[in-house]
């Protein structure tokens, strides 16, 4: 009993210390981006005026707005909140982190959702983090230049083509995996499916929104299609220890 009082006494500290310094390190991080940008706008001698910021902010905004909304909503389940904090200041959280996240998830029989799966995911952005600093430093910083003289144009014009779908689609297969919810896969790649090849082909504006469509789609028809008797297994279980 007592161990289980010292889990949740540290599990209760570590919440009030992500609560405090989690929004702090965000909006310091986000003054001294926005400073750097401020200066290279203003004090290099540009000429760029407030109005064309201002344009511009309106342009990114009307693109990426809706991004900026559902992307905390998709990742949360799987990062929770200290995670999140971690991944939104370290940033290409779908290329890098989340797949990080969930393989160490996975790896460790540890289900998205939990206290445990929140604290790996926080472990696994932190090595993640790491190996791409000292990788970039290396073979980008130092062997970058040299080795892509070494490769064939034809194969850089490959690479170009093909690493984000590949990227994407080993980012995708890991989270089937991880989950292991056919209901859910079926309705989010038939989904996909429709608003990639039926929506955004019969109205072309909505190509930016695509992604955003698709994800509040799914999450609402996953909700209503899912199984109640795992709600209420769920509301009967008893709560583990540590989690």
């Amino acid at each position: 009993m007592s161990t289980q009082n010292s889990n949740l006494s540290g599990l209760a500290q570590f919440d009030r210390t992500t609560s405090i310094w989690g929004p702090i390190t965000l909006g310091l991080g986000f003054l001294i981006s926005l400073a750097a940008a401020l200066f290279a706008a203003f004090g290099t001698g540009l000429g760029i005026t407030g109005q064309e910021v201002w344009q511009a902010f309106a342009i990114v905004f009307a693109t990426f707005g809706i991004i900026a909304i559902v992307e905390p909503i998709s990742y949360y389940p799987i990062l929770g909140r200290s995670a999140m904090y971690q991944a939104f200041m370290i940033g290409n959280i779908a290329n890098k982190l989340l797949p990080a996240a969930i393989i160490a998830q996975t790896d460790l029989k540890e289900k998205p959702g939990t206290r445990r799966a929140e604290l790996i995911a926080g472990a696994a952005i932190i090595g993640a983090a790491t190996v791409h600093i000292i990788t970039l430093i290396i073979f980008v910083g130092i062997l970058g230049t040299w080795l892509l003289g070494l490769l064939p144009e034809s194969m850089i014009t490959v690479a170009r083509l093909y690493i984000l779908a590949a990227v994407f689609g080993a980012v995708t297969v890991q989270t089937v995996v991880a989950m292991k919810n056919l209901r859910t896969t079926i309705i989010a790649a038939a989904v996909a499916a429709v608003v990639v090849f039926g929506v955004v082909e019969f109205a072309p504006a909505l190509t930016n929104f695509a992604t955003a469509i698709s994800v509040v789609l799914v999450i609402v028809i996953a909700w209503f299609a899912r199984k109640r008797t795992d709600d209420t297994q769920a509301e009967q279980a008893p709560p583990s220890v540590g989690h």
